[in-house]
């Protein structure tokens, strides 16, 4: 694997930013709690499955646990938390905005928690990063939507339990095989979304073409792809250099509407995304002898 780790971020960030595209197709068909209980579960499933046929070892009940509660973070707050904005009537455009917050976020806690060196360079990278950001989403704001505690709050409550989760992941699950940990994960993800689910929704779902496309795409592609990269750039790496990633999600996901939707791409928003780039290279850069240090030898 040590030879497709270079490829690994570019891999993530493009499976990533198709995950908006797969909400964009399922939310017309299910509520959000509900469907992405529904993901969840199959994701365990087909998990589970992997983890007996390969008879993958599980980590001991302390770690599993940590494993639970990163899941719960990264996975049932994070996503309960922008779909359920979206879905009351607050704009995408602004939960980008303030998804886009959490790098700077996830930088300062690894520097304070983990004890990660975050020096100019990457404070530079990350001020660049959420410019790009905001360049890319400005067209998309428009009049912001229904903004009010109730739609606000719970976005802000997403960048707080993704930044939280992948400090939880780096500083307490490590070294857990990733079929196992995974599936852990998606376990403490699971209970409280259908726990949300069966409390406030009707849990209809309307089983069209698009939701069955949509949900197998997001548990395949994104649940158990991406979520597999992104667990190995946490133990292999900084956790802020992950987390400056994010900031090409979403010059990423315009590029890729404007592609399958016709959706509008301005200059504005392709000079974000170079912007973006910019800051994104310059807070993940290490020296070569840094970088030489740090690699296992194979």
């Amino acid at each position: 694997m040590q030879r497709f780790l270079p490829f690994f971020p570019a891999t993530f960030v493009l499976l990533w930013s198709t995950g908006f595209i797969g909400a964009r197709y399922a939310m017309p068909h299910a509520e959000p709690f509900t469907f992405l209980s529904l993901r969840y579960g199959l994701a365990l499933i087909l998990l589970l499955g992997a983890v007996l046929a390969a008879r993958a070892p599980w980590p001991d009940r302390r770690t599993a646990l940590h494993a639970a509660i990163a899941g719960a973070l990264i996975h049932g707050a994070y996503l309960g938390g922008v779909f359920y904005a979206v879905r009351h009537g607050l704009s995408a455009g602004i939960v980008a905005l303030i998804v886009g917050l959490q790098p700077v976020l996830t930088g300062l806690l690894a520097a304070s928690v983990l004890g990660e060196r975050v020096g100019p360079r990457q404070v530079a990278g990350l001020a660049l990063g959420l410019l790009g950001v905001a360049l890319v989403i400005l067209p998309k704001i428009g009049d912001g939507g229904q903004m009010s505690l109730a739609t606000l709050a719970p976005a802000f409550v997403a960048v707080a339990a993704i930044t939280l989760g992948t400090i939880w992941q780096k500083r307490f699950v490590t070294g857990v095989d990733l079929r196992t940990g995974t599936a852990l994960q998606y376990l403490g993800a699971l209970a409280p979304t259908a726990l949300l689910a069966y409390a406030t929704e009707t849990m209809v779902v309307d089983w069209t073409g698009e939701l069955l496309f949509a949900l197998l795409w997001l548990v395949l592609v994104l649940s158990i792809g991406a979520v597999f990269l992104m667990l190995v750039l946490i133990e292999r790496g900084a956790v802020s250099s992950l987390a400056s990633l994010m900031y090409l999600v979403p010059g990423v996901t315009a590029v890729l509407a404007y592609l399958l939707f016709g959706e509008t791409l301005t200059l504005l928003q392709l000079a974000g995304l170079a912007i973006a780039g910019i800051g994104v290279a310059a807070a993940t850069r290490r020296s070569s002898a840094r970088a030489a240090m740090e690699t296992p030898a194979p």
